[in-house]
This record gives structure tokens, C-alpha cells and sequence, in this order.
């Protein structure tokens, strides 16, 4: 069996850059050229281009991000300390559109902005939350105008004398899992507790902005291009399986990213054993759920292959911008050999491999790998998979009383047919399962998760 002790140097730093989100060294992230046009990343080009080529689809780039804060609250402390975020982060101020046949960036001057505020404690407490997800719910659901910012919309929604939450509805072509997971929470807490105390924020000033990284991005890739489209081309290029998995009918009117919610949890005593075969397989939480759900999509797949797909944090390698708000992640496909690798902890080592040599060659767009690939002519769902797998960034101590979740509320749509994403919390994990409702029925989904707990407990005994 093959740890972590057994990897090379090389492929240790890539596994500890994805599974810790540490820094790793490489070329140095500077300023771009002065009066220089503003292009988007090459990944947020490719959201970009789906955007537009699929309007009028259910708005499924919207992410709505929650923190829960119990205990008083100074709510214009908070607008001040959100508010502090916006002017530290172009991101968070950049509005999109095309020039020239170009898509572009438009960075705009810092500009307060005000939360929406609501107060639900006119209604009984048992039915605040129902209503507060509801309202959120409509918010969510509708679409941005990428040339026409702010693509933030922040309500504060008081619960309770002693409680309240934050939601934010973003767009994900100015946000990503650490985004909105680490950055924004801990520095809206940093802000609030430095402000409420009458200090100025302790943050230092950013160095570069997702702008700077977008023009290295596009010429630092110019090298690696064509070596990692090779790469890609012998893992993906002839072949790929097919998962003869049990879904409805499409018809007429399903489409390509209808999506809806299905929230689950792992009870804790099956989370603690989750977590227990990650520590005696030496490996980490995310690969033995990936594991794990490829042991179960095995069962439908017509050979020996099985392809999974998960979001690689591709633009996060250099340093400069672990700090910075925006979206750096891109979509990797995993080609897993489930029928040679039979038991759980092969296949488990399988996976580690496969994704190490993944997020080895992930700067290349998976849109723009498709087409050199002749698989794909459009912006349509990932030709490569049809099921994904994500686990959320770890959260960390605010030193408030806050927590973080993106589960409360959907947006009707989802990227894939079939996405997955886990929380690991204290108390357990917990997920929910994004899925296209026009191809699954619930009952499958519900079938799925069984399926996918029964297949953790053999992996534990």
C-alpha cells in the first residue's frame, strides 16, 4: 500500500497544496503592465462565455453564502467592516463585459454598499427560518447582469435579539470555495472586532488583484499548454465509460442545468469512522469520500472505468493570491480503474495518484481542453463526467461566535447533473447532493447516499 511516506517531494507538495491549501513555490505574481486592458482569467473567461451562450437558464453560477452570528451585533460595524472588504478587493467591485470581441474586466472606484436588512422577530420563532430562506430564496434565483455590477447582494436577516445572519448572494465568477469559506468570513470578523473596538483594520494592503493574476495567468500558460493537453489527451481523449446509471428519461422540457437541493448528513458515529479510515489509510478525508463514490458509481458503469469530476484549485499555486477574494478554481476529470484496484484501500491509493497527476496538469480550462480534444464545440455540461465530488475548505476560528455554510439555500440550477459537496463539521459531515431533476428522481438520490453509506461501513470494518 502506498502512503504518503512513499510519495515523491514532488507530488508531496501537490498533495499538501490541495488537501491544506498551503502556499507552493513558482514563478513570482507582480503588477500587470500599466494601462494594460483587464482580461478575465482563463477560467472566468470560460464562465463568462457559458453565461451568455445559456441565458435564460436557471442562474446556476448564483452561490448564496450564510454566516450565522449569535449574540449582540452592531449592524453598522458590520456594513463598515463589509464594506472595508469591497475596497481591499477589486474582485469584488469588477463588473464583466466584451470589447473588441474580448471579454473584459471593469474595475470600479470603491462604493459603499448598503445591506438589505430585514427583522423576523414580528413572526413566531418556529417559523423564522422557513421564512428567511424563502425570502434569501428569491434573491438567489435571480440572475445577475455581468456588465453591470455590483454582483453582490448582502441581506442581514435579525433571527432573534441574539441572533442574526448574514447572506450573500454572489456570483461564483468573483468567488470560490476559499473564498467565501475563509477569506470573506475571517476577514469580515478581523474588520468587525478591530472596528467595534475603534482600531483601524490590522490587515495589511493587497500586493496584486485578481486582475494582475489574470495577465500572468494567460502568459505563464503559454509554456505549458501544449504539455499538459497531451497529458490530458491520453487520459481522456478515446474510450471514456459510459455510466448506465438509472436516471429519468430526459424529455422536452429538461435542461441542461435545471438543479435542485438534497441535504444530507452522516450520523457520528459513521463520521467518526470516516474519518478514522482516513487516518489509518494515511490519506485525507476528501480522498476516501472520492473513494468511496467511485465504488458506488462502479456499480453502473459498463467496464472497469469510472470518471468523477472535482474542482482543482488550480489558479490558488503561487502565494500572491492565496489571500485574494475572487474564483481561481477549474474542473479536473479523475479516470479511476475500479475494476483492477478491488479493495478499498487500493483503490483508495488508485485515486491519490490520479488526482495528484490531475491537479499536475489543471491549468488548462476544461472547455478549452474539450475543444482541443474535438470533444466538445460548445459551453454545454463537461463532456468528460456527469457526477462530481467537492468538500468545503476547513473554516477558520473567527474568535466570534459565527459559522459559515452555503447549504440553507439553492439557486435552480446546478453545473453538473450530479454534484456532491461535503461539509466536515465537529458534530459530523454533512452534505448535499446538486442534482438535475429532470434526469434524477429523488428516490435515486436517496438511494445513492444509502448506497454511498453502506459502501464507507465495508471500507471501516
Amino acid at each position: 500500500m502506498q502512503g504518503l511516506g512513499q510519495l515523491s517531494d514532488a507530488k508531496r507538495v501537490l498533495f499538501d497544496r490541495y488537501s491544506q491549501g498551503r502556499d507552493s513555490s513558482g514563478p513570482k505574481i507582480g503588477r500587470r503592465p500599466q494601462r494594460s486592458t483587464a482580461l478575465l482569467s482563463i477560467v472566468q473567461e470560460q464562465l463568462y462565455c457559458r453565461e451568455l451562450q445559456f441565458a435564460g437558464n436557471p442562474p446556476l453560477y448564483n452561490e448564496c453564502i450564510t454566516i450565522r452570528m449569535l449574540g449582540p451585533l452592531d449592524s453598522d460595524v458590520l456594513e463598515r467592516s463589509f464594506n472595508e472588504i469591497i475596497r481591499r478587493h477589486e474582485a469584488w467591485r469588477t463588473s464583466f463585459e466584451t470589447k473588441a470581441e474580448q471579454p473584459i474586466q471593469v474595475v470600479h472606484p470603491p462604493k459603499p454598499m448598503q445591506f438589505s436588512r430585514v427583522d423576523l422577530r414580528g413572526l413566531p420563532e418556529a417559523e423564522r427560518e422557513h421564512e428567511a430562506v424563502r425570502l434569501v430564496g428569491k434573491d438567489v434565483r435571480r440572475p445577475f447582469q455581468l456588465n453591470n455590477g455590483p454582483l453582490l447582494r448582502p441581506t442581514l436577516v435579525r433571527m432573534s435579539d441574539e441572533e442574526h445572519r448574514l447572506f450573500l448572494v454572489a456570483h461564483q465568477i468573483i468567488v470560490d470555495g476559499r473564498s467565501a469559506y475563509q477569506i470573506y468570513p475571517s476577514e469580515l470578523a478581523t474588520h468587525y472586532k478591530s472596528f467595534l473596538a475603534g482600531q483601524p483594520s490590522p490587515l495589511p494592503e493587497l500586493k496584486i488583484q485578481c486582475a494582475d493574476f489574470a495577465w500572468w495567468q494567460r502568459e505563464s500558460l503559454k509554456a505549458e499548454e501544449a504539455r499538459q493537453v497531451d497529458y490530458w489527451r491520453k487520459q481522456l481523449g478515446s474510450n471514456l465509460p459510459q455510466h448506465d446509471w438509472p436516471m429519468k428519461k430526459p424529455d422536452s422540457v429538461a435542461r441542461f442545468f435545471d438543479g435542485c437541493i438534497h441535504p444530507f448528513e452522516f450520523s457520528p458515529q459513521l463520521s467518526a469512522q470516516v474519518r478514522a479510515v482516513s487516518r489509518q489509510l494515511n490519506s485525507t478525508l476528501f480522498l476516501v469520500l472520492l473513494t468511496g463514490l467511485a465504488t458506488v458509481i462502479h456499480r453502473h458503469a459498463k467496464g472497469e472505468d469510472v470518471v468523477l469530476g472535482t474542482l482543482s484549485p488550480s489558479g490558488r499555486k503561487q502565494g500572491e493570491v492565496m489571500d485574494l477574494l475572487g474564483y481561481f478554481l477549474n474542473p479536473v476529470a479523475l479516470r479511476l480503474n475500479c475494476g483492477v484496484h478491488t479493495t478499498f484501500g487500493e483503490l483508495l491509493n488508485h485515486s491519490r495518484s490520479v488526482l495528484l497527476d490531475a491537479i499536475s496538469n489543471d491549468d488548462v480550462p476544461i472547455e478549452h481542453l474539450a475543444r482541443a480534444l474535438g470533444t466538445q464545440d460548445d459551453y454545454g455540461p463537461s463532456p468528460f463526467f456527469n457526477v462530481a465530488i467537492s468538500l468545503q475548505p476547513p473554516t477558520p476560528d473567527f474568535g466570534l461566535p459565527w459559522s459559515v455554510t452555503s447549504m440553507d439555500v439553492e439557486s435552480g440550477g446546478s453545473p453538473w447533473p450530479l454534484y456532491l459537496a461535503f461539509i466536515d463539521r465537529p458534530e459530523g459531515i454533512i452534505g448535499r447532493v446538486q442534482f438535475n431533476p429532470g434526469l434524477f428522481e429523488i428516490g435515486t438520490i436517496k438511494r445513492l447516499l444509502q448506497d454511498l453509506e453502506s459502501s464507507f461501513k465495508t471500507a471501516c470494518l
